[in-house]
């Protein structure tokens, strides 16, 4: 499920904005920049956790354009357990939100490049894909539309909660053709992590407390399968508090309320996403996602 959000970002944002000269984010993964271009941007900067973007925007602004060589492949390791992936969706969203604040006006004001190059970093690529789409995935989906289970009177039109969201799905999702069978999968995890994604949002907008936290990703590969064949006869005592998520859980009970309410009294229908979706944040809240690797 990682590897289709990971493809939509390299063969959507990052090779469509190459093969139409259009700004897209540098990441560290077998990037190769000029010299020149560090220079004249001003070089690598700590103001935020998402440096290699800081520094792209910066260089876009001076008038560097970037390229995409798709044809280039590197061995690259996914986050193997959920904390880890979470520390890392923390940066990735709190991050960004947080440049956004600190560039916003310099990107304005900037004289070098168009007006239309402005308006597509910030309204395009800061505002709707780094704010507006974390936060509208878990209002509306985890939030609005279970309480309106609640509320009869108000109703979600089905081209509103269905039918433009799952167009918006599939078109995330056509990059991983191969994978398209656990699609389903991939929008309950996903609705899950908007949590995490809303909430580090918001840190990086208001420059609260977890802003600058920098938690180098955990990505275990062959080393835990070494650890675990060397402890194999070993016998692992996991303590239940190192695994259990209270965000995931409390939001987990909220939709299941909803969808029990629903099936009981309501008229929307919504149980069987909402039953799924609660699902879904149980799974993660009782530590069932990804590897879980014992720190004793």
């Amino acid at each position: 499920m990682q590897e289709m959000s990971l493809d939509y970002h390299f063969i959507v944002e990052q090779e469509v904005g190459s093969s139409t000269y259009a700004f897209f984010g540098f990441n560290g993964t077998a990037g190769v920049w000029r010299i020149s271009a560090l220079n004249e941007a001003g070089g690598w900067k700590d103001r935020t956790t998402v440096e290699d973007m800081d520094l792209a925007v910066r260089a876009s602004l001076k008038g560097w354009k970037f390229v995409y060589v798709g044809s280039l492949k590197v061995k690259n390791e996914l986050p193997s357990t959920f904390r880890a992936y979470r520390y890392q969706q923390h940066r990735w969203s709190c991050g960004p939100a947080n440049l956004f604040k600190k560039m916003a006006i310099e990107i304005i004001r900037n004289r070098k490049v168009s007006i239309w190059k402005k308006f597509y970093v910030i309204y395009s690529f800061f505002f709707v894909r780094k704010i507006v789409a974390h936060i509208v995935t878990f209002v509306f989906y985890c939030v609005v539309l279970p309480t309106t289970v609640f509320v009869p009177e108000v109703q979600v039109p089905k081209w509103g909660a269905v039918y433009i969201p799952s167009i918006i799905t599939l078109l995330n999702a056509v990059g991983t053709p191969r994978s398209l069978h656990l699609v389903m999968f991939w929008i309950l995890f996903e609705n899950v992590m908007s949590l995490h994604r809303t909430k580090a949002t918001f840190i990086g907008l208001l420059e609260a407390g977890r802003v600058n936290e920098w938690v180098v990703t955990e990505k275990l590969g062959d080393a835990l399968k070494a650890k675990s064949g060397a402890k194999a006869s070993k016998r692992t005592h996991i303590r239940m508090g190192e695994r259990l998520h209270l965000l995931e859980l409390g939001v987990g009970a909220y939709l299941f309320f909803c969808g029990c309410y629903d099936m009981g009294f309501g008229k929307n229908r919504y149980f069987i996403f909402l039953f799924l979706q609660s699902i879904a944040f149980f799974i993660a809240g009782f530590g069932y996602v990804g590897t879980f690797v014992p720190t004793s």
